[in-house]
């Protein structure tokens, strides 16, 4: 979500429009208070709310990034109320592949709130799909995908020779990493030598380690850890196949990127995910906490040149709606009437 926000301000700033980004985990002041449970919420939400306040008295507009949870109930909800009672239009863009549960459970206290926005954007059908249970209607705006640092490479793993698999997630136990490092030991089973590496960060490293350990491929998977644009781009060009092990999803930006990479993608079928890749089209879908699934998958693609490549190229085509062209005038089109609407 932040690389989104990121994104998109800068997109809208070139496009001559003045953004004011107001992040919502700023550093504690004094730093101590990060360590103190608790206290260390009360540091982070007062200051937030203060420069919401601010905020609100020099914007036209407000474009609220929201998800699930605590990140709901303590940020996009205390601004929702705040941009209601101060006659400041604001779009709510939720995201992540949790809204179904959260909603489940919490409907009664987040829908009251939702509809004192202005209008709701999800960047999926899945999550349009959602929000229709409740009778809350939304626009669809897809995530970008900058196609400037990531670009199509041509690729083939060759017959027999090891296969190099590359994870762009958090280290989170949602996004199932267990299970792409159970199916490396698989696919080592027919191509020796093959390689995972994990890029990301999370409180799983350790747990994840120790499992690598545990199947004895201690030195064929990487922890490469939080990577730059720039570095993940890299990545995708040297590897051969991506892994979504996930277990809750949306619309992973790192799927986007790997198919604008010309990087084929093997994911799990959760959330929104079936919604950007076509099995058997645009790449191939497995159930979650299926290493099998996901080896067979795998080997599928990198023993079959033919659907290899066709898989490939048109994950890349689909990416074209995925552009800023393609995205943009959705954007400037909600914003447009949300500014207008009584």
């Amino acid at each position: 979500m932040a690389m989104q926000t990121e994104q998109l301000a800068r997109l809208l700033r070139e496009e001559g429009v003045q953004v004011d980004v107001l992040p919502v985990n700023a550093p504690y002041r004094p730093r101590w208070i990060g360590r103190v449970r608790g206290l260390r919420a009360l540091f982070r939400l007062i200051p937030y709310l203060w420069h919401c306040w601010r905020l609100l008295g020099r914007v036209d507009l407000v474009h609220l990034m929201a998800n699930s949870g605590w990140s709901w109930q303590l940020y996009a909800a205390p601004l929702i109320w705040l941009a209601s009672w101060r006659g400041v239009p604001l779009i709510v863009n939720y995201r992540g592949g949790g809204a179904a549960d959260y909603l489940a459970a919490s409907a009664s206290r987040v829908l009251p709130t939702l509809r004192r926005a202005t209008a709701l954007a999800v960047p999926s059908g899945f999550l349009q799909e959602v929000f229709g249970r409740y009778q809350v209607t939304c626009s669809v705006v897809p995530n970008i995908v900058d196609t400037e640092c990531f670009t199509p490479v041509e690729r083939m793993p060759g017959a027999a020779v090891p296969l190099r698999l590359a994870v762009t997630r958090n280290l989170e136990a949602l996004y199932g990493l267990d299970t792409a490092i159970r199916s490396l030991a698989l696919i080592q089973e027919h191509r020796p030598g093959s390689t995972l590496t994990i890029a990301g960060t999370g409180p799983e490293r350790s747990a994840l380690q120790a499992l690598a350990e545990q199947l004895g491929l201690a030195s064929s998977v990487y922890f490469a850890g939080r990577l730059s644009r720039e570095d993940v781009a890299r990545l995708y060009a040297e590897a051969d196949v991506l892994l979504n092990p996930s277990r809750v999803d949306n619309m992973p930006n790192s799927v986007l990127e790997a198919m604008a990479s010309g990087l084929p993608v093997v994911s799990t079928a959760v959330g929104g995910v079936p919604y950007i890749i076509e099995d058997g089209v645009t790449g191939l879908l497995v159930a979650p906490d299926a290493p099998q699934e996901m080896t067979d998958a795998v080997l599928a693609l990198a023993q079959d040149a033919g659907l290899y490549r066709r898989i490939a190229a048109a994950a890349l085509a689909q990416t074209r709606a995925y552009t800023w062209p393609a995205v943009r005038e959705q954007w400037l089109a909600l914003y447009r009437a949300a500014v207008v609407t009584p």
